[in-house]
């Protein structure tokens, strides 16, 4: 059965958020997909701690780089979450299998990295009406997560 979207990230870089998206991804359903390189090690304690005892509930995968995952899942839409983008993830029409991917924290997703293979087509960002120029990532995962399932009818209501 495929899973209603998969997020990605790419070379994320704080343990915490991670293990945070983790636990995120275990009581959602949706696979993780995490891109190396990772600025920490799969043992790291602040990792393990933050994802709880979810870690057998999280369907977790691994690449070398975000070309070995596009060969992996030839047939999937790749949607790409960046605050540089002016398109609202509202606006955004989630379709089952999408695959949301969110960059890492200290820069987000490249201008050279969206530049590629038409990625800026399908780049978007999450409203931020306040007075701050980006989101925590798993904040920001929750967000986007929730979003697409809600879409797709896929939560209990």
């Amino acid at each position: 059965m495929t899973a209603p979207v998969s997020l990605v990230l790419v070379t994320p870089e704080i343990p915490a958020n991670t293990g945070n998206i983790v636990r995120l991804c275990a009581a959602t359903g949706v696979p993780l997909h995490l891109v190396e390189p990772l600025g920490f090690r799969m043992d790291d304690r602040l990792l393990k701690r933050a994802g709880l005892d979810y870690w057998d509930k999280c369907e977790l995968h691994t690449h070398l780089t975000f070309g070995h995952l596009e060969q992996a899942y030839p047939s999937r839409r790749f949607l790409f979450l960046t605050a540089r983008e002016q398109r609202s993830f509202y606006r955004a029409r989630i379709q089952p299998g999408d695959f949301l991917v969110m960059g890492p924290e200290s820069s987000g997703l490249s201008a050279a990295f969206l530049d590629q293979a038409s990625r800026r087509v399908r780049a978007y960002r999450i409203p931020m009406p306040g007075a701050v120029r980006s989101l925590n990532l798993s904040t920001s995962a929750g967000i986007v997560v929730y979003e697409s399932l809600r879409q797709l009818g896929a939560l209990d209501e």
